[in-house]
């Protein structure tokens, strides 16, 4: 009971310098000054937003996109992942070309992905999926690669057809390289997600918080990216415990 205790509390406790600094900068800081607004003047300054009804609205346009990316990712990077893990005569044949598909960074794809499909929420889609399938895609490759021959065989042994070999037997075993690549892939995704909505001024959070900056909106810049923040620490912690609460039912233990 105590061990889980102590857990439930680190990330309590990890963000306690965060919160020291913002005391003392509140403490320090020039309300006046244009770079550096305490955090009091943070409110204030995405006061607008809620006024004029868009900071809810662009919150909700970011964590569709978000939730919507790392579902396709997740699906995706299993599939061809486990695909490609199969056959090693696959896997030497695509692996080349899969390493040079995730070294491209996600900003690089934002022109062709605008300049196909436009300005729109499906372009968003597209640039959040493609850097956000690598995690979830290369720890499935390696983990259905590494699966015991035994594993295998024992299903053709009992004479399981398709569908359960796949249900009972490699689905269970590939489960915790899905859930560690999605561990990764969750914040790459949300990052991608402002990022591209930062370049593209594309509806969300991100597309709020460039016009923000162009602006020189110093305080209401600060309130936005404590939002994200927020939205990034709430993606981590639901991740985390998603990944511990499906560890422990397939250990079967409480």
């Amino acid at each position: 009971m105590k061990a889980k205790k102590e857990r439930g509390g680190t990330p309590i406790r990890g963000l306690l310098p965060l919160v020291a600094l913002l005391v003392i900068w509140e403490l320090v800081g020039d309300p006046a000054s244009p770079y550096f607004p305490p955090p009091s003047t943070w409110i204030d300054g995405i006061q607008p937003l809620i006024d004029a009804d868009k900071l809810l609205p662009a919150i909700g346009q970011t964590s569709l996109t978000f939730v919507l990316g790392l579902a396709i990712a997740t699906a995706l990077g299993a599939i061809v992942g486990t695909l490609v893990g199969a056959s090693r005569s696959v896997d030497r044949a695509l692996s080349p070309s899969l390493e040079f598909l995730r070294a491209l960074p996600a900003a690089s794809l934002v022109p062709v992905a605008a300049l196909v499909l436009g300005y729109t929420t499906q372009m968003k889609l597209v640039v959040v999926v493609l850097p956000a399938t690598w995690p979830i895609l290369l720890t499935c490759r390696t983990a259905r690669r590494t699966l015991s021959p035994v594993l295998l065989d024992t299903p053709r042994t009992l004479g399981l057809s398709t569908w359960h070999r796949t249900t009972k037997i490699l689905t269970p075993a590939l489960t915790p390289a899905v859930l560690l690549g999605v561990r990764v892939a969750a914040p790459l995704a949300l990052i991608i997600t402002l990022l591209v909505e930062i370049v593209t001024r594309v509806n969300g959070l991100g597309a709020a918080l460039g016009a923000a900056q162009a602006g020189f909106l110093s305080a209401q810049v600060y309130g936005l990216l404590t939002i994200a923040g927020i939205l990034g620490f709430a993606v981590n912690w639901i991740v985390t415990r998603a990944e511990t609460s499906v560890s422990r039912r397939m250990r079967g233990t409480v």
